[in-house]
């Protein structure tokens, strides 16, 4: 989630469409929750880990 959301970054940034910049902003947001919630020992989903 965290890859797709930067990749979405740099293509709304080269081709100026907001949209896509702003999704990506909330992808990596959530992406990097997720990945610490995991961290810490917290299920995620059902799952033990969030890679």
């Amino acid at each position: 989630m965290i890859v797709l959301g930067v990749i979405l970054l740099i293509v709304g940034f080269l081709t100026s469409i907001s949209i896509l910049w702003t999704i990506g902003i909330i992808l990596v947001v959530i992406g990097l929750i997720l990945w610490v919630v995991g961290a810490l020992g917290h299920s995620v989903g059902g799952r033990r880990h969030y890679w």
